[in-house]
């Protein structure tokens, strides 16, 4: 008997995930809308998926360009890592996979990745990848976008783009009545609603109703580079001169300055809407929705290290079930949901969110439109987990179910 059709006679949907996923009730209304949140978003939805195609995985090759005056700093690697990982793990499980060599080694990241560069991609194509995981940082001028002969897995390319400037996200979520901590832009000079540095006084930080200690960070992020912690005005403008001088550009020419939020720090990934399996279930969801939040410990000067410096194992893990009933834990993953829908993710992100102060409600800080997908498998990186592996792990997905779930939410350029 076909499954689906099962599903369909059955109007209400009673399972529910310990881990407070909450599932829809009407299968035939969840199909109408998603399809109807695809075609909105101008990509197209395949139902008729049924077996995975030839998958072939980018990495970042292209240096990301100037976009307003900031660039997002091009990561060592180029995510290489995690995609070899993710290609690894999905040949592992009889995935067809397409590769650069015939018979990749597994410790050589870069017998398992294409470059995400025009040649690169035609290439992959060339060697028989229907599919195509964008592992990597896309922007409008993409070579990936508008690539119709393919599906992808990825965000919009125009949308990343647009997302990864943290200073627009934060306020277009800010705009739809979501927590988001006070900030500025700040730069050398004053102009269009920078503060210039020089200018800048603890009066005008007041004003702005943001007081030390502060966080400065780059617009156009990547991890926690070039965030800092700041208690003083002379910290502040050594740290932003740090910044704002860089030789390479790397940082561009303004920064965000946002109230450090003193309390507790979790990281929540979304999902985006689609047809996903748990525990042994199909199950359908007709909206972006949450994996189970992650808490993060053991920050170095109120911010938590980057996963290439200190593995995620050594300061993240698993909410139990007694902190997941708490309503300010419920409240904030039903925000980042929120979050992913108005910003019609395509792929998980990654949301980090902090609490103001002990026992207060959570803000959200740090929109990733593309998160680290590291995970273990291939020899030697058995404790390489990334915060989406660990996440997925609180509703039992091993690395391989949770990246299967990822390929089955494949879209297609219309």
């Amino acid at each position: 008997m076909d499954n689906n059709k099962t599903d369909r006679k059955t109007p209400n949907l009673k399972h529910q995930i310990s881990t407070g996923i909450r599932l829809n009730q009407n299968l035939i209304e969840i199909e109408k809308k998603y399809l109807e949140f695809k075609y909105q978003f101008n990509f197209i939805y395949n139902p008729e998926f049924k077996e995975f195609t030839p998958v072939a995985i980018l990495y970042q090759a292209l240096k990301p360009p100037i976009i307003d005056g900031s660039r997002k700093p091009l990561k060592p690697g180029g995510y290489s890592d995690s995609g070899a990982d993710i290609a690894y793990s999905l040949k592992s499980n009889s995935i067809p996979i397409v590769t650069p060599v015939d018979n990749p080694y597994p410790s050589s990241d870069m017998d398992w990745v294409f470059p995400d560069t025009e040649e690169g991609i035609n290439t992959a194509i060339s060697k028989g990848a229907k599919t195509v995981w964008a592992n990597t940082v896309l922007f409008d001028a993409h070579p990936l976008n508008f690539r119709y002969n393919v599906k992808i897995i990825g965000q919009l390319p125009e949308a990343a783009q647009k997302y990864d400037n943290k200073w627009v996200t934060n306020n277009l979520i800010r705009s739809h009545e979501l927590p988001v901590p006070n900030s500025i832009l700040i730069g050398y000079k004053n102009r269009n609603g920078i503060y210039g540095l020089n200018d800048l006084t603890v009066e005008i930080l007041h004003k702005e109703n943001i007081n030390f200690p502060l966080v400065l960070k780059p617009i156009r992020g990547r991890g926690s580079q070039g965030v800092k912690k700041v208690d003083t005005m002379e910290q502040l403008k050594a740290h932003a001169e740090e910044l704002l001088s860089s030789k390479t550009n790397e940082f561009g020419d303004s920064l965000i300055l946002e109230q450090y939020l003193e309390g507790d720090e979790i990281t929540v990934v979304i999902m985006p809407p689609g047809t996903y399996d748990i525990n042994f279930k199909s199950t359908n969801f007709d909206n972006h929705w949450h994996l189970p939040p992650v808490k993060r410990f053991n920050h170095h000067n109120g911010v938590a290290p980057y996963s290439g410096v200190v593995a995620v194992v050594e300061n993240s893990e698993l909410l139990n079930s007694v902190e997941l009933q708490d309503p300010t834990y419920q409240k904030v993953v039903r925000d980042c949901e929120r979050a992913g829908q108005i910003i019609k993710s395509l792929a998980p992100i990654r949301i980090d969110c902090r609490r103001i102060a002990q026992g207060k409600p959570f803000y959200l800080f740090d929109l990733n439109m593309k998160p680290n997908i590291t995970g273990p498998g291939r020899p030697g990186r058995d404790i390489e987990d990334s915060l989406v592996s660990l996440s997925a792990r609180g509703i039992g997905w091993t690395y391989s179910d949770l990246l299967k779930n990822i390929l089955r939410q494949a879209w297609i350029m219309k």
